[in-house]
């Protein structure tokens, strides 16, 4: 973690993490799909960083499953994952906390519905409160969405559970909890364990006194007991390799610590 005034780790509520992050990615989505964009593509379901897309790594199973599924991708961001599982032929419902990422989502469809591809429907939500009824879908599917951005967790992984039906799959990507034991930086200074890795206290931007950006920490065994307490019974967990083909930096991944640590974890889960 940066060493400055203004960024640390130390305790912060729910309601902090919230307001902060809602207005982080409102203030940074058009500045965030301009510098992603390409990486991320518009109809793509690229898992982290790595470069890993769901074509390559099918964590979902077969495509063909996908077909007349009903979908929430939560943390949707821009909603590329929610394009290509709607041209799939899943009915898909991509939510996430930030109306400026909804915004951003919004004129992408617009472009790509355009050229005729099909488009998930979009709604503003915070994915520990849906607003959707029981049993709404087959499967919940993130990448990178929500997980690490909420304070409660546990509480995310049983709202996920209610509006799944008995059967339906969770698959989300989040930062490896790995990570959090080393700096975050690409080069060789981000290759030596520098903090615990069971210090669960959330890393915390700030400015004037005020939350700007908030990542809250749980090892793997915390994650796994968060999906257990919540009904679910996780079927696999996933830990990319750089993708070989990847030689971009994206903030503290890069190629020279994916060759040696795990950036990412996906979970698969089963309700």
């Amino acid at each position: 973690m940066a060493e400055h005034p203004h960024f640390g780790r130390r305790p912060l509520s729910g309601g902090e993490t919230t307001s902060a992050n809602r207005r982080w990615w409102d203030s940074e989505a058009a500045d965030y799909y301009a510098e992603h964009g390409d990486f991320l593509g518009d109809c793509e379901l690229v898992w982290g960083p790595e470069g890993w897309r769901e074509d390559e790594l099918a964590v979902l199973g077969p495509p063909e499953r996908l077909r007349g599924a009903r979908v929430l991708e939560f943390g949707a961001g821009g909603a590329q994952g929610g394009r290509w599982l709607a041209a799939r032929g899943a009915t898909v419902v991509s939510s996430d906390l930030s109306e400026g990422m909804i915004e951003v989502a919004k004129g992408v469809n617009r472009r790509v519905e355009t050229g005729g591809s099909p488009i998930p429907a979009l709604a503003v939500a915070d994915a520990c409160s849906l607003p959707f009824a029981d049993a709404s879908f087959d499967l919940a599917v993130s990448a990178y969405g929500a997980v690490p951005f909420v304070a409660d967790s546990a509480g995310l992984m049983v709202e996920l559970a209610r509006v799944l039906r008995p059967g339906g799959r969770l698959v989300f990507s989040t930062t490896h909890p790995i990570r959090w034991a080393f700096p975050d930086a690409p080069g060789p200074d981000g290759l030596a364990a520098r903090y615990s890795y069971f210090d669960r206290t959330p890393y915390v931007e700030g400015e004037g006194g005020i939350v700007t950006y908030a990542e809250h920490h749980r090892t793997l065994g915390d994650r796994v007991r968060e999906l257990v307490a919540a009904g679910f019974v996780v079927e696999d967990l996933v830990e990319p390799e750089w993708h070989p083909q990847n030689s971009q930096t994206w903030g503290g991944w890069s190629p020279l610590r994916g060759d040696l640590l795990p950036g990412t974890v996906i979970f698969s889960a089963r309700r």
